[in-house]
């Protein structure tokens, strides 16, 4: 009877006890986990323990916003434990957990744990060089050689790039590149493209695409497109860095510059400036020669001239994240330059071989610009698939001011002044306004196709002056042969349609891009207007096949337009000396180009590709006119003829030890220059080589060396012959303070061989010419980060996550 009665009371105080806590409410505890820089800290392990004796309750993860929540809890006294990779483990004091009631913790603060992230912290660095079908990245911050010196300065020793001494770029063949900058056209050539991009230091700069072969939403580019993409911090907290400069040539350099960024959950706020104060020269000489009356006379001009600068490039902008899909943004950015130009020009003119009478030219010319561009842009990810809308707005003003003094002074052959001097005054202001606006659409219509269409629309305005005379009574006078005023306004209306899809092996895009163009050249001094209205179809298509994870083909087709930039179709007629003027010209028309690429890619890295352009009414390349009755030269540009250009290239990084690895790049062409009847006889072929190769070598730990080389061989441009053309670079680096410094050094050109050499015979114009710009140069560099370091989990990577994907920087509509 006893064990019946103690089972009965047993069940019933247990029934009891059960039915009176089915009866009482669970309780909630939840709270946030923050970084010491109080971001969200995301996916962080959250631990419940009791308080009695520490054992588990529970566990669960952050959510993107750094909040918990532990709920169906049984009254009691909890604690709570957080661990994250990277930081210290935290623990939070003891709650009590009470019937029906929601606990809200205190912010759990995170601090970070410095041998941790010296055990775990794996930081990937990209290649210095990328190639992907139709398009090479150049990594400028993992390339020593590139640290210190502006845009201007990495594209000229880049691979891949020509530069020439007029400051005319080329990826493909000889075709000028159009350069963007965020994926905005500079719409600048000559002095003016060359200040803005010698206003941009590597330190603001993240990386550059040159695209040989992109999709229908970037530009019609015929000669392909050189993007500079600047740097947009994306590390959580305040980041920056602090970046001066110190070199020397044959005359001083310096910049200094600081690049920050300070994001949280809501706001990223960016921004960057550098200011730069550098001297350089540029030295060329010109023995050319007319026939005329039989008399032979040679022009002999030997040019020195030097330049100051002073440059603020500047940027700054803010990203608000709506939602985790959708960022409004806003940015301006620019540069305020100041250059004096001091130019020393000496002709010597010889008559049949004998020294008839020698005009120096001598000047100061003191140029102020002032480039700004406004920019506001959204990005949103319209539903769960993936479907992505891109809006921009942009407004760009260019102003220049430019006033330069000349005296000429006039020597017999003995050395006497046989007339008086004359003093001449060049203004040359100009203003520029570009509204520019697009719209991208991107839809995935499966999970391996892709639909994207998009608009674009730009206005520009180019105002020009050239104010040009001589002093007459103390006053200077407007030569009516010089001075003008042209306006010109270009309208381009762009819309695009792009598709992709994968299917096996197999890798498609094919698009199509419709421009139309809407311009208008008013010379208003004398007169004149040119109309020009044209609408043009830009098809693209890209092929790949992966035949296996060894190898890979593209085969790809792409239609482009280089159209006159505004220095290019202003008739203006600038003044050199006496005998050498430079034009524009008004009727020049664009020049179309038909791209084909072929394709290898030996695992995912060594590649092969066999290319051909055919370019029509081309003109990117100088042409004289000499008038050998007065002996007058006049550098102008026209529609010359057609070029063809047949050409392979080779790209092969290779690895020689754990300590040595190198880049070979190797493209040789063979192109043929063909003259419309009109412009003469012209049908000429040469060969032209180029092989670059950068050696990188790790000393140490902390110290990095690298040294570059450069060859071109003799070659043809347009109607000028060149000589072979060679360089070599070098740098070391070491990193000081735990990383977050660095301290580098580098000379480029260490033989001071780079200048240009070359030769015309065509037609009446017999002309011999070399061309050296300052281009030996030591500088070193000191690099300082602070600020919060993201922890970085250890990974493997393949190298081929891009290849695979076949994603790529977003190019501009």
């Amino acid at each position: 009877m006893k064990v019946l009665f103690v089972c009965l009371c047993s069940a019933f105080f247990a029934g009891f006890y059960d039915n009176v806590y089915a009866q009482l409410k669970p309780s909630v505890i939840e709270g946030k986990v923050l970084t010491d820089t109080h971001i969200p800290a995301q996916a962080a392990t959250v631990i419940l323990l009791t308080s009695r004796d520490s054992s588990i309750s529970n566990s669960t993860i952050t959510s993107k916003d750094g909040v918990f929540k532990f709920i169906g809890l049984s009254p009691g006294s909890y604690l709570l434990l957080v661990k994250v990779v990277g930081f210290k483990t935290a623990y939070s004091r003891s709650y009590t957990a009470i019937e029906d009631q929601t606990i809200h913790t205190s912010d759990i603060i995170l601090s970070p744990d410095t041998k941790q992230l010296k055990e775990v912290s794996v930081v990937s660095s990209k290649p210095q060089i990328e190639v992907k079908p139709g398009r090479v990245i150049l990594n400028v911050q993992n390339d020593l050689l590139a640290q210190g010196i502006s845009a201007f300065d990495i594209l000229k020793q880049s691979v891949g790039v020509r530069v020439d001494n007029d400051n005319n770029f080329s990826i493909i063949g000889r075709q000028s590149a159009l350069i963007t900058i965020d994926g905005k056209p500079t719409n600048l050539s000559g002095e003016d493209l060359l200040g803005v991009l010698k206003g941009i230091q590597s330190n603001t700069i993240d990386y550059i695409e040159l695209i040989t072969s992109g999709s229908a939403k970037y530009e019609a580019s015929g000669g392909g497109i050189i993007n500079i993409v600047l740097k947009k911090g994306k590390n959580n907290g305040l980041n920056a860095t602090l970046t001066g400069t110190l070199g020397y040539g044959k005359y001083y350099k310096s910049n200094a510059g600081i690049i920050f960024n300070d994001r949280s959950d809501k706001f990223n706020v960016f921004g960057n400036y550098t200011y730069s104060h550098d001297k350089t020269f540029h030295d060329f000489t010109e023995y050319r020669s007319s026939e005329y009356n039989n008399v032979t006379t040679d022009y002999d001009v030997s040019y020195n001239g030097i330049q100051k600068s002073d440059n603020n490039n500047f940027g700054f902008g803010t990203d608000y994240f709506i939602s985790p899909g959708q960022t409004v943004g806003f940015l301006i950015n620019g540069m305020v330059r100041t250059d004096n130009f001091s130019k020393n020009n000496n002709l010597n003119i010889l008559n049949n071989g004998s020294l008839d009478s020698t005009i120096t030219a001598n000047s100061d010319l003191d140029r102020h610009v002032t480039r700004l561009n406004y920019n506001i842009n959204y990005s949103g990810k319209l539903d769960k698939k993936g479907t992505t809308l891109l809006a921009d707005l942009n407004y760009t003003t260019y102003d220049r001011a430019s006033a330069e003094y000349i005296t000429n002074r006039f020597y017999d052959a003995s050395g006497n002044t046989y007339r008086p001097d004359s003093m001449l005054q060049n203004l040359s202001p100009s203003h520029i306004r570009i509204w520019l606006s697009k719209i991208d659409f991107s839809d995935p219509l499966s999970k391996n196709s892709k639909l994207e269409g998009g608009i674009k629309f730009s206005d520009v305005t180019s105002n020009n002056d050239l104010i040009f005379g001589p002093l007459v009574n103390g006053q200077y006078q407007s030569d009516p042969k010089f001075t003008n005023h042209f306006v010109y306004t270009e309208k381009v209306n762009a819309a695009y349609v792009n598709f992709e899809s994968k299917f096996n092996k197999f890798d498609l895009t094919t698009g199509l891009r419709a421009e139309q163009t809407i311009a208008t050249g008013n010379s208003i001094t004398a007169g004149q207007q040119v109309n020009s209205n044209y609408l043009n179809f830009f098809p693209q298509v890209l092929f790949s096949y992966a035949v296996d994870d060894n190898h890979d083909f593209s085969l790809s087709y792409n239609r482009g337009i280089q159209r006159p930039l505004y220095e290019e179709i202003n008739p203006f007629l600038y003044y050199v000396d006496l005998y050498d003027y430079r034009s524009g010209n008004p009727n020049l028309k664009p020049e179309y180009t038909n791209l084909i690429e072929l394709s290898y890619n030996y695992k995912k890295t060594f590649v092969t590709t066999l290319y051909s352009n055919i370019i029509t009414d081309a003109y990117t390349f100088d042409y004289y006119h000499q008038i050998d009755s007065s002996g007058v030269s006049i550098k102008t540009q026209k529609n010359f003829g057609t070029i063809y250009n047949y050409g392979i290239s080779f790209f092969a990084p290779v690895t020689f030890a754990n300590w040595w690895n190198a880049d070979f790049n190797l493209d040789a062409s063979y192109q043929r220059y063909v003259a419309y009847p009109e412009n003469g006889n012209l049908n000429q072929g040469v060969q032209d080589i180029i092989f670059i190769t950068t050696q990188r070598f790790i000393i140490s730990k902390a110290m990095t060396a690298e040294l570059s080389g450069r060859y071109e061989s003799p070659t043809f441009y347009g109607i000028t012959r060149y000589k072979a053309n060679y360089s070599v670079n070098a740098g070391i680096g070491t990193q000081l303070f735990n990383k977050r410094a660095s301290l580098k050094l580098n000379v480029s050109d260490i033989f001071n061989t780079l200048h240009d050499r070359g030769s015309i015979n065509y037609q009446n114009l017999n002309m011999v010419l070399t061309d050296k710009v300052e281009s030996q140069i030591a500088r070193l560099i000191f690099s300082w980060y602070f600020g919060k370091t993201r922890a970085k989990t250890t990974s493997h990577h393949t190298g081929n996550e891009d290849e695979q994907k076949r994603t790529g920087p977003v190019g501009t509509n």
